[in-house]
């Protein structure tokens, strides 16, 4: 079977259905705080004073719904469903320093990526 067979099969293009998930309003945001060791919910607001009680709550609910993170008394931590999104986390933050030149310097980049290295991958082994 030919991989554009393999294609039609699909009900749902994979890469849509991660974006949908992800694109939701904070979803990133709040998966890349727990990865940095925030887990309560006004961890989560201090540096995003335009997030609403209501609008963490709505994305910290809809996390929880799709298996990212559970709800442990009043903290929240990474499933590892969420956990598994480190690789992909790291690799956009690589992208982004990488391809907008304007906005970081040379030495920044090379610090922030040894540190999101850490962060992201180092600790996931």
């Amino acid at each position: 079977m030919s991989f554009s067979h393999i294609l039609i099969e699909l009900t749902h293009c994979p890469v849509e259905l991660s974006l949908n998930l992800l694109n939701r309003k904070w979803v990133l945001q709040i998966i890349c705080d727990m990865f940095f060791g925030k887990t309560r919910f006004s961890e989560f607001q201090e540096e995003k004073p335009e997030m609403s009680n209501k609008a963490l709550s709505r994305s910290l609910r809809f996390m929880e719904e799709q298996g990212l993170i559970e709800k442990i008394e009043d903290e929240y931590f990474l499933t590892e469903k969420g956990k598994s999104l480190n690789k992909l986390i790291y690799d956009l933050v690589v992208f982004t320093l990488d391809n907008n030149p304007d906005h970081y310097k040379e030495e920044t980049v090379i610090k922030a990526k040894e540190g999101f290295k850490k962060q992201l991958l180092e600790k996931s082994d």
